[in-house]
């Protein structure tokens, strides 16, 4: 009969309540000539094991092996929709599976950026989620059900773009100077639009009330596109829109652009000045888009991810179609993402609370 050893394990330590000739083989075995046991396995064992396979497969499938799911937390024809719609063909290709674009706007942003943290973290559904959405909600809404610090795995910016303040062409300020006399003449008057609650154009619209010393009404909408709508339309008196949205419309002169909110004059509009030109010194509002995953996604998924949108974002082709539009390809790494989200989130913090900005 063949002899099992009696010898303990690579940690020391025999198997309690067995013989000495019978402790199981160690992993350190020293097999002195004795041949080592191997026991057949039971029938029970082999009639489960085919049980086993279908597992076993999954957990060994390669990402992505099904179509992936993009929430967009606004309506299509708005910054964030168009480029997503630039950029899902190239990454499906990529990764050879399906980019499905879902919209999913309001609660300012919160209803679409809820359903990515409460969907599994497997790498099939990722959030695009705004400076707005994810640096000033969390001041903005005191019982915010999600973090953006904590909740979200980052994976990489996508763009910058920035903002207009525009107007109808029948309204009669074609300035802000006149703008900002006819909001003093008519308090709490003017309807001011935006693209949704704590988006950086309702920011702007607050921020240009607190600097300018007036009071006008925030209108918020599901999405840029919707919103430009109904400013073409004499719906609203102005509004803060992304540069994608509304150059069109400006250069078909359907659209009056008053003024751009950056620090520095726009080469696809020389000729429009910048806020703070126009008499609100210091006034400037910074806006970007970029993708996150729910907490959890395997590391290996968004380094994978961040690859892809690295290389789709360096591409000269997409570069061309975000400049035309008026955005910026701006590819990151996954801890440069991490980072800005949390300084913006202490950066704008006070400049909530200093406007009174709300929800409401």
């Amino acid at each position: 009969p063949r002899m099992l050893a009696a010898l303990p394990d690579d940690q020391g330590m025999a198997q309690p309540g067995l013989p000495p000739l019978v402790q199981p083989a160690a992993r350190g075995l020293l097999r002195l000539g004795i041949e080592e046991a191997h026991p057949m396995p039971s029938r029970r064992a082999l009639l489960a094991a085919p049980l086993l396979l279908p597992s076993l497969a999954q957990a060994q499938d390669p990402w992505p092996s099904r179509p992936i799911r993009l929430i967009i937390p606004f309506a299509p024809g708005g910054s964030s929709d168009i480029a997503a719609r630039i950029v899902a063909p190239r990454l499906t290709a990529l990764l050879g599976q399906p980019l499905l674009i879902e919209n999913r706007g309001g609660a300012g942003g919160n209803i679409a950026a809820e359903l990515v943290v409460r969907a599994p973290a497997d790498g099939y559904t990722l959030f695009q989620g705004n400076i707005g959405i994810l640096a000033v909600n969390p001041t903005l809404y005191r019982t915010l059900t999600w973090n953006p610090v904590t909740d979200l795995v980052p994976i990489s910016h996508l763009l910058s773009v920035f903002y207009v303040l525009v107007a109808p062409m029948d309204r009669p300020w074609d300035s802000v100077p006149k703008l900002l006399a006819a909001a003093r003449a008519r308090p709490e008057a003017l309807s001011a639009g935006n693209s949704g609650i704590g988006s950086m154009g309702h920011l702007a619209s607050v921020l240009m009330d607190h600097m300018a010393g007036v009071k006008t009404i925030p209108v918020p909408y599901r999405g840029g596109g919707p919103l430009a709508n109904d400013v073409l339309a004499g719906k609203l008196d102005f509004s803060f829109s992304t540069a994608p949205t509304v150059l069109p419309l400006i250069e078909a002169g359907r659209l009056r652009a008053l003024a751009v909110a950056t620090a520095t004059r726009s080469a696809l509009l020389p000729e429009v000045p910048t806020v703070a030109e126009a008499g609100i010194p210091g006034f400037e509002v910074p806006n970007w888009d970029s993708w996150l995953a729910p907490r959890g996604t395997p590391p290996a998924v968004v380094t994978r991810l961040n690859a892809a949108m690295r290389e789709v974002l360096s591409d000269p082709e997409v570069i061309r179609e975000f400049n035309r539009r008026g955005m910026e390809a701006t590819p990151s790494m996954p801890e440069v993402l991490g980072a800005e989200i949390a300084q913006r989130v202490a950066q704008f913090a006070p400049i909530v609370k200093a406007t009174g900005a709300t929800p409401d």
